[in-house]
């Protein structure tokens, strides 16, 4: 059982990078609750196995469950506090292709906002989703200002430092490189 939440998560996972399903990230990208319940799993079916009754199985018990509770606290950890979907800053329906949507989200786990903004197209379950960039403090691309559809399948980003333009492949809505001009 553990072993098949472990793959949800995978599937969930490879959802959620840029270009994945938006569906298989809803639906099964829950990294916390899915790795959580799976150490559980583990914990208990070595719990149930084991045989308590010489010491040195008692104290092999309890080094592996702090070595276990060691390693998975810290990622469980980050991903509360740095994890998430983050807060929806933008969402702004393309106005002539309404299975196209662009979004922008406040991802940042501060008082400093970071944005990522993606674009998504298609609907049901062959939604996917495409990442054109982080935009914040130490993102490389500078202070996120506004991102607008600018023209028929294309995209305009604009930071203190930069104004970078993506165009979308007609067809799938994928972007292409950012054409990006120094402010």
């Amino acid at each position: 059982m553990a072993l098949l939440l472990v793959l949800v998560h995978l599937f969930g996972g490879y959802g959620a990078r840029s270009g994945g399903l938006v569906e298989a990230e809803r639906l099964f990208y829950y990294p916390v609750q899915l790795l959580g319940t799976a150490l559980v799993l583990v914990v208990v079916s070595l719990i149930v196995e084991f045989e308590f009754r010489t010491r040195s199985s008692q104290i092999g018990c309890a080094i592996a469950l702090v070595a276990l509770i060691g390693v998975t606290a810290p990622y469980a950890f980050l991903i509360l506090v740095f994890g998430g979907d983050g807060r929806p800053v933008k969402r702004q329906a393309h106005p002539e292709h309404p299975d196209r949507t662009l979004t922008v989200t406040d991802i940042s786990g501060s008082i400093d906002p970071f944005y990522r903004v993606e674009v998504l197209a298609g609907t049901g379950w062959s939604a996917r989703h495409w990442e054109l960039g982080e935009w914040g403090e130490g993102s490389g691309h500078g202070s996120y200002q506004s991102a607008e559809w600018s023209g028929p399948d294309r995209i305009t980003v604009t930071s203190d430092e930069e104004v970078a333009v993506f165009v979308l492949d007609p067809a799938t809505g994928r972007p292409g490189t950012a054409q990006v001009t120094r402010r």
